[in-house]
């Protein structure tokens, strides 16, 4: 019998209750600049760089991506950051104990991994 492997989906979904659960309410702040990259939903790759400011919690991104410039604003709680970018689905990001993000977008279809 063969075992299905979990969906990325899946596994965020996971990492992102642990992170809700174990994180302290004051995690280390995530401002800083990275270098962001990525998986579109077709599966083409892309890179670029991203600027975060935390404030308290209070967080705004700005991705420069091949040329072109997005923004939005969210929240972080402990290690977990939702951000609303003007898509329908926010992109979703736990920070790694390396002090990477590990995000996913497009509604669970595309993935994306901040470097500082």
């Amino acid at each position: 019998m063969t075992r299905a492997l979990p969906s990325r989906r899946a596994i965020l979904s996971g990492l992102t209750a642990f992170a809700l659960f174990a994180a302290p309410a004051c995690a280390q702040s995530v401002s800083g600049v990275y270098r962001a990259e990525g998986r579109n939903p077709d599966g083409s790759s892309y890179s670029g760089t991203v600027q975060i400011q935390d404030n308290d919690g209070a967080v705004e991104m700005q991705w420069r991506i091949a040329g072109q410039s997005y923004s939005g604003s969210g929240s972080r709680n402990g290690d977990v950051i939702w951000v609303n970018w003007g898509q329908t689905h926010p992109v979703v990001y736990v920070r790694m104990p390396s002090g990477e993000l590990h995000g996913t977008w497009g509604n669970g279809r595309a993935l994306e991994r901040l470097i500082p």
